[in-house]
């Protein structure tokens, strides 16, 4: 059923996955201890239905059918997986060290989405401290 959607609805499920466990993780300050998949599943849910286009493109006997949930499953786990595995940039890396030394900080990060999410807390700590 998944496979069966335009590429266009493809992609912006894609990217509603990508955008809301992004978000998610940013409002657990990317905690490893506070990550429950129960919890970000009911995030995703809350934003696919509030603000991602692809929903009211999807027909409704599509949205209800369980083997249409279990390829959106897997789609899933393989999104989690590409942006767990996504080393950072060297601008990420770089941009870090320099903020980190400005403000004496050690946060670590271990992918580019954390990457991110480090730099502008790290960019907010030093407007600030200003």
């Amino acid at each position: 059923m998944y496979k069966q959607l335009s590429s266009g609805v493809k992609i912006s499920i894609t990217r509603s996955i990508t955008t809301s466990f992004e978000s998610y993780l940013a409002s657990i300050g990317w905690d490893e201890g506070k990550f429950s998949m129960e919890d970000y599943m009911q995030w995703w849910q809350n934003y696919f239905t509030e603000n991602a286009a692809w929903y009211d493109k999807v027909p409704k006997d599509v949205l209800v059918n369980p083997e249409f949930h279990e390829e959106l499953a897997k789609k899933i786990d393989e999104v989690i997986e590409k942006i767990l595995n996504e080393e950072p940039t060297k601008k990420q890396t770089e941009s870090i060290e320099k903020l980190q030394k400005q403000l004496g900080t050690n946060y670590t990060y271990s992918c580019k989405a954390e990457a991110a999410y480090v730099e502008q807390l790290l960019q907010t700590q030093l407007k600030e401290s200003k």
